[in-house]
């Protein structure tokens, strides 16, 4: 019976260091991803909710960021990004959404949110968005821009969110969930 016991012990202390080596490889950072096209991003935070991660670039001499959002999602839902320029939550930020779209292909452009119930149409921010793109790769959205200037600002809010459906290609509402309900922060441009 000794021997039993030590066996399955043994059994069970091996499988659980194996389930720790797996589980730690699988949980990826920001600090340890990779993107496409040799593009190379020198601050980023790993987000508390939504699988998701933030990259960015700060230009000092042009008060431009050029950023990277990444975050975990099917086919058939959508994420976004925001600065909230005015105050903390989602009414007012101004937002970089991504889905697929009925034919497909990625789509990601930006959107005001101007209340709890916005269009998530297409639509102007108040600062300059360029170079915005889109790509899905291991199951993640990531939504590539540059935006600025941002004049004097490098200390802003930020709003992440996502959701499971679109409906004639346009995000319909996310859950109302804890983790919704928290996806918003400080975050300091000149941090690295």
């Amino acid at each position: 019976m000794g021997v039993m016991a030590l066996s399955s012990t043994s059994v069970l202390i091996t499988f659980t260091v194996f389930a720790s080596l797996f589980f730690l490889s699988y949980a990826q950072t920001c600090k340890n991803h990779t993107f496409t096209s040799n593009r190379m991003f020198n601050s980023c935070v790993d987000l508390p909710y939504h699988q998701a991660h933030l990259h960015w670039n700060y230009f000092s001499s042009t008060d431009k960021v050029a950023m990277a959002y990444r975050a975990r999602q099917g086919l058939k839902g959508w994420v976004a990004w925001a600065i909230n320029p005015t105050q903390t939550g989602m009414v007012g930020a101004q937002a970089l959404v991504a889905f697929r779209n009925s034919n497909g292909s990625m789509m990601v452009y930006p959107t005001p949110i101007s209340d709890y119930n916005p269009s998530m149409l297409p639509g102007t921010l108040t600062f300059q968005v360029s170079n915005i793109s889109v790509e899905y790769i291991n199951k993640e959205m990531i939504i590539f821009a540059v935006l600025g200037p941002l004049v004097n600002i490098t200390k802003v809010n930020h709003v992440w969110q996502s959701g499971y459906a679109v409906s004639n290609d346009v995000p319909q509402m996310h859950e109302i969930s804890s983790t919704n309900l928290k996806s918003f922060g400080d975050l300091d441009f000149l941090a690295v």
